[in-house]
């Protein structure tokens, strides 16, 4: 596994108007994103592994205002080593934290917001601004609503993201893949059970028939960890 994800090329693969897109997700086999309300309790230490493998590879990680506040994000690379090995590639060394919230309503006081290093993009149809804040915050405005083919066109022009990882929720997930702008999926299908109510990978997503093709399926400690390619038309 780590040497398929080591050998990833998605900075080369950028469109001139948008980031290469790909979206990272843990399910259980009964389709379940998240154990007692978190997605972290799903997979193992080599689904984080794989997370933390698949960060490096890009400009920037994106998530929704739900995830932000439940999982309370720090900086996207903890390990100054990765952090190092991705200078040494030409990226800076964390990819940029793009956060997508309508109403602007996160957790001021999660970890990333206090760290002088980390910076933070956030997506918003707010009017409203922002505390103060030791990371490096910058705040895009939408009239309405947070457009999301507009942000990834203004990352991929006004920013320079070449590549882009989603890490959810499932609603921005389902507003990616509906959009039509997501160019590959890697899921991790978790030996348990979930039950219950909880939400699946992708929440509010109309129905369509997007045929995949799979890339790679690795199976390591029982867990499956699945890539799939979105055909381009």
């Amino acid at each position: 596994m780590r040497d398929q994800v080591a050998s990833l090329d998605l900075i080369s693969q950028a469109y001139e108007h948008r980031p290469y897109v790909i979206t990272n997700f843990a399910v259980t086999v009964d389709g379940k994103a998240t154990l007692h309300g978190r997605s972290g309790p799903i997979g193992s230490a080599t689904d984080t592994e794989m997370l933390v493998c698949l960060r490096t590879t890009v400009d920037a990680v994106m998530i929704g205002a739900g995830t932000m506040r439940v999982e309370r994000y720090d900086r996207p690379l903890g390990d100054p080593a990765k952090r190092g090995r991705r200078e040494r590639s030409g990226l800076s060394q964390d990819p940029v934290l793009v956060i997508v919230s309508g109403r602007l309503d996160l957790p001021w006081d999660a970890a990333v917001f206090a760290d002088c290093q980390a910076h933070v993009l956030i997506f918003t149809a707010s009017e409203a601004d922002p505390p103060k804040t030791e990371a490096q915050v910058r705040v895009v405005r939408h009239e309405g609503h947070v457009d999301l083919a507009a942000a990834l066109a203004y990352l991929r022009t006004a920013r320079g993201v070449r590549a882009l990882l989603c890490e959810g929720g499932p609603r921005l997930h389902a507003q990616l893949l509906d959009a039509g702008i997501v160019d590959e999926l890697f899921v991790t299908y978790a030996p348990k059970l979930a039950g219950g109510e909880g939400p699946s990978m992708v929440t509010a997503l109309p129905e369509l028939e997007r045929p995949l093709e799979l890339a790679w399926l690795l199976d390591e400690g029982g867990e499956l960890f699945a890539r799939y390619r979105v055909p381009r038309a």
